[in-house]
């Protein structure tokens, strides 16, 4: 038994686990407090949406371009170090945010919490699959999940609560002393699990990385404000230099990700998997507000309560899940996740001016089910496939390309929508009339849901051949098999 594994079973892994999850709880629950705040933030300062948008747009830009370089910091600085860093810039941006004077300065403090936040989400994963072996690491997983969807339970309702009774600085103001307290608890029970190795720096590989993923994630993001060649330009370029990334780390003895990982076929499969749903996800959880306000009528407050029990059902699922994994392996909880997802979409797709809470509320259920049986198990599938030393590496991809599809989905489906609408009002004799407008964002969001629908579709073919067996149980001729050529 190694020095590393020792170490790590002889440490109290509830601590550990509990100190991991009450930062990425935190994280989480800040990122999705400010939804509802957006149209007052827009009045307080008096800009445009396409402005305002930048603080949500550019937090996930700012996760985009760091995720990547977690894996080297992750073989340069200990467990204890890199969470204390992560979370003092999250309290820090959280504390400017609070008392910002302008959308300058809301901005600034949005980006500082984002590179906390950027910082925290995969070296939590990497230390719970340190910790625990293959055949624990469902569980964990499960919990982790659970911490993370508590978040969108509770962050639309509590944030159009203390707008309408409070002022939209207390949705930085209460999560300053949990900030506070996740710190003082880290430090009594954090303890080092990562291996330290130092690794040579290549900074040329930062810059690609940053410039790469960050002008991919602006182009897009760019395309769901206005369509315009200077969108295309810049995911252009940014797409020339992730290529050029990619050959580096071909290239270089010590690459800043190392894309050996992809030879693993679960990795692989997973990965187009979390592209696909993140897409997905993050579109429909953007557009499902728009159209419950404007079409439905509801109030901010009322949106976030009808959207409360998927997201409800999603976080005790998780755990559930995590051990039906383990228990079962990939394949029995992901096909029925997927299926799930495929159904939601499909019933999401009829929707119209008429259509009732109830049956928005259903397919909204659905759906978070679907997602709860399928992300994590098999991020998790994924990762049981690497060797330790490929770890870091693995999460950081995933983590990754978490970040940039979700910030594409949002950008391409919000712009899809609006082509929609705008297609529908064209051909309308009164474009200016209620009605018209309301048809108009569901004629779009319809179009939205049919893309979606069929994009899944292969996915569900692609969840069959995730199998489930652990790389810790493979002989090494086994484990060449395993590899793709």
């Amino acid at each position: 038994m190694s020095k590393r594994v020792q170490e790590a079973s002889e440490i109290k892994k509830g601590p550990m686990l509990t100190t991991l999850l009450i930062g990425a709880f935190v994280a989480f629950l800040n990122e999705n407090l400010l939804a509802n705040a957006l149209p007052g933030l827009m009045r307080e300062f008096n800009v445009a949406a396409a402005t305002i948008q930048w603080l949500s747009t550019g937090y996930m830009l700012v996760i985009g371009v760091l995720v990547p370089v977690t894996a080297l910091l992750q073989q340069w600085f200990t467990t204890r170090r890199m969470f204390m860093s992560a979370m003092a810039l999250f309290l820090a941006g959280t504390c400017l945010c609070a008392v910002s004077p302008g959308f300058e300065v809301l901005l600034i403090g949005r980006v500082v919490q984002a590179c906390g936040t950027g910082l925290l989400i995969p070296l939590m994963m990497n230390t719970i699959l340190t910790l625990y072996p293959p055949e624990r690491r469902g569980a964990a997983m499960g919990l982790m999940g659970l911490v993370i969807m508590v978040a969108p339970i509770i962050g639309p309702a509590l944030s159009g609560l203390v707008i309408d009774t409070l002022h939209w600085r207390w949705l930085f103001y209460m999560v300053i002393p949990v900030a506070l307290f996740s710190i003082i608890y880290a430090f009594i029970y954090l303890k080092n699990v990562t291996e330290i190795t130092k690794p040579r720096v290549d900074l040329l590989s930062i810059v690609m990385s940053t410039v790469g993923f960050g002008c991919v994630t602006y182009g897009f993001s760019q395309t769901g404000v206005w369509a315009g060649s200077s969108s295309y330009s810049w995911i252009a370029i940014g797409g020339l230099f992730v290529l050029l990334l990619i050959w580096r780390q071909l290239k270089i003895k010590e690459p800043l990700i190392d894309l050996s990982v992809f030879r693993y076929p679960a990795f692989s499969l997973v990965a187009v998997l979390v592209v696909v749903l993140m897409m997905v996800l993050f579109a429909t959880t953007t557009l499902l507000p728009i159209y419950m306000q404007d079409v439905m009528q509801l109030t901010a407050f009322a949106t976030g309560l009808l959207l409360m029990p998927g997201c409800f059902l999603n976080a005790m699922m998780m755990p559930v899940t995590g051990k039906l994994f383990d228990k079962f392996g990939p394949r029995f909880v992901i096909m029925p996740g997927l299926v799930m997802i495929v159904l939601s979409l499909w019933l999401f797709a009829g929707i119209d001016s008429d259509t009732t809470r109830g049956s928005v509320l259903f397919d909204h259920v659905l759906l978070f089910l679907g997602i709860s049986f399928v992300v994590m198990p098999a991020q998790t599938a994924g990762m049981n496939q690497l060797p330790h030393h490929l770890v870091p590496h693995g999460t950081a991809i995933y983590n990754t390309l978490q970040q940039i599809a979700g910030g594409i989905g949002i950008a391409l489906f919000v712009g899809i929508m609006s082509s929609g609408a705008n297609h529908y009002l064209h051909q309308s004799l009164d474009p200016a009339a209620f009605h018209n407008k309301t048809q108009s964002i569901v004629a779009g969001l319809q179009t939205v849901f049919r893309i979606e629908f069929i994009l899944v579709i292969p996915v569900l073919i692609l969840g069959w051949f995730i199998n489930g067996r652990l790389y810790a149980d493979f002989s090494e001729k086994e484990k060449a098999k395993n590899l793709l050529p």
